[in-house]
């Protein structure tokens, strides 16, 4: 790779680091990465416990409780483990 082309990508890259940098509190991050896991968790298990709902559902921030309860309530030890993460 020649100087020119390097120096190219290293502004561009920059730019999108300072762009995409967010400021969050430590609450708003963990409120996240819960609606995060409880959507992995739906989409994952879908057809063992959320079988008569949606498949592209969204979930948000208010639903968390409520998947983490399904899991609980129709999986197994292995859903119920990811369900009693999401409703603490």
């Amino acid at each position: 790779m020649d100087g020119k082309t390097r120096k190219y990508l290293s502004q561009m890259g920059r730019k999108g680091g300072l762009k995409s940098r967010r400021k969050l509190t430590p609450d708003q991050a963990r409120k996240m990465v819960l609606v995060r896991d409880a959507r992995r968790a739906y989409r994952k298990y879908h057809s063992q416990c959320f079988w008569s709902y949606d498949p592209e559902l969204k979930i948000g921030l208010n639903d968390v409780k409520w998947v983490g309860e399904q899991l609980m309530k129709h999986g197994g030890r292995d859903t119920w483990l990811i369900g009693a993460k999401l409703c603490r």
